[in-house]
């Protein structure tokens, strides 16, 4: 056995070369591998250099084999498996698993994220049950005892058991209906803004919905001697949305509604917050996770969906 060319050729080149194999795509390869398209263009042009051949041609959005992939092709699945066996020793598989993963996760975030999750889950894990919801009493409490998987809510301090990683990052805005009077304008000012009404959506994880409880924007205004009227107090978003394009009421939020998949349905203008009131220039998202599911295999699975997921989207709540 030649072991010296053997050292030289990466293996996950060919894990690559089946996924363009049954895909005929580089596009729905890379989302096969939870790699983006670039990355995966560049995988190809490994395989074509190490294994001297063009491997495929394009003809209109498909990819086709050429004589030696072919060749290749009724070979590899066979030697893939084989591997497979050799090294999974009972090893998990998404495919295989069964049960339920709960995840909190604010409504604006989720409406981006949980129905691509939920497409990936039913192809490559359908014994996999999502629950999701945006209120918890505590998200450390929940994750720690297992009542939660994940939860996903803005970065701050979060104790050594919790694992964050980072998923968005976006700055505040001021949002009104597209015939707003304020509509036309580049720039606000406090004064301006203040003579309007005030929908308070809680776009982060929190249980009590109350007119009292400030928010930071409140907590802004009232070190400046100000303070606003909040007409709406609520943690349901769609029901923030469909007040505000009906009323003359602004709204303090980050997440540019249903770019991906709403674009259009609501007339929603957002707006830079007013030079003269101090704000936070960037508010990140992350995922959380207990310390005692970091080395799950299904966690560590769904942990990686949500990122590609999130990644490939482009989600931007800024």
């Amino acid at each position: 056995m030649n072991l010296q060319k053997l050292s030289r050729l990466d293996l996950n080149l060919l894990v690559s070369l089946q996924a363009l194999m049954e895909e005929r795509s580089v596009t729905r390869a890379a989302e096969r591998l939870y790699i983006t398209q670039p990355a995966m263009s560049r995988v190809l042009q490994r395989l074509r250099d190490q294994l001297d051949d063009p491997l495929f041609t394009r003809s209109g959005n498909r990819l086709i084999p050429s004589p030696k992939a072919e060749k290749l092709a009724a070979r590899l699945p066979t030697m893939l498996d084989g591997i497979l066996e050799m090294v999974n020793d009972g090893e998990f598989s998404p495919a295989s698993y069964e049960g339920e993963i709960a995840i909190v996760i604010p409504e604006f975030f989720a409406i981006s994220v949980i129905s691509e999750l939920t497409s990936k889950l039913n192809e490559y894990a359908p014994g996999v049950t999502l629950s999701v919801t945006g209120v918890t009493d505590s998200i450390e409490g929940d994750l720690a005892t297992g009542a939660l998987d994940f939860a996903v809510d803005i970065a701050k301090s979060q104790s050594e058991d919790i694992k964050a990683t980072d998923l968005a990052a976006g700055s505040p805005s001021i949002w009104m209906k597209n015939d707003h009077p304020l509509a036309g304008q580049e720039t606000l000012s406090l004064d301006e803004i203040l003579k309007y009404p005030f929908i308070q959506y809680y776009l982060f994880i929190t249980k009590g919905v109350n007119a009292r409880t400030d928010s930071r924007f409140d907590r802004e205004l009232h070190k400046l001697g100000r303070k606003r009227k909040k007409a709406l107090v609520t943690r349901q978003f769609f029901t923030a949305i469909e007040t505000l394009v009906n009323s003359d009421c602004l709204m303090v939020a980050a997440a540019p509604y249903g770019e991906k998949r709403n674009h259009g349905v609501y007339p929603v203008v957002q707006k830079r917050f007013p030079a003269d009131l101090p704000h936070a220039e960037t508010i990140s998202l992350v995922l959380l996770q207990h310390k005692r599911t970091i080395e799950s295999p299904i966690h560590r699975w769904l942990a990686d969906a949500i990122i590609y997921i999130v990644t490939k989207m482009h989600i931007n709540w800024g």
